[in-house]
């Protein structure tokens, strides 16, 4: 009965810590297969200025799905970056594209650096926050 409870209790804890890691305002296709794929390589990427990957820092807006052909789909990407004049941002949207791509059942990979809405701190993760010590 005990490992029971503690199994049970564990999973709440991982469930409670996976929301904390999601950013207010990303949109993504939860339901899609390959989502978790591409969320996990996203959470390798960082900023090589802040501790905390991309996906919790809250530069990804926007991940899209398109519908499967000849057993592959081709995804995009718009995201951020923390300033227009971050010292990688020529490099950070190869960096996302070559995460992606190789990931089974995905096709091409297009990702685009967007500048609306401008990127500010409320758009991390709380998980990203407690990293940085920014309470809010």
């Amino acid at each position: 009965m005990t490992t029971d409870l503690s199994k049970l209790e564990q999973k709440q804890v991982e469930e409670n810590y996976d929301h904390l890691t999601q950013p207010p305002h990303v949109e993504v296709p939860r339901d899609h297969p390959l989502w978790p794929k591409i969320e996990s390589v996203l959470k390798e990427i960082y900023d090589p200025e802040i501790p905390v990957n991309i996906y919790e820092l809250g530069l990804i807006y926007k991940v899209s799905i398109a519908p499967e052909e000849q057993g592959v789909s081709d995804v995009k990407v718009d995201m951020s970056l923390t300033s227009p004049a971050c010292p990688v941002a020529q490099d950070m949207p190869g960096w996302v594209q070559g995460a992606i791509l190789p990931l089974e059942g995905v096709g091409g990979v297009e990702v685009e650096i967007v500048w609306e809405p401008q990127w500010n701190p409320s758009m991390m993760a709380e998980t990203a926050k407690m990293q940085l010590n920014m309470f809010m």
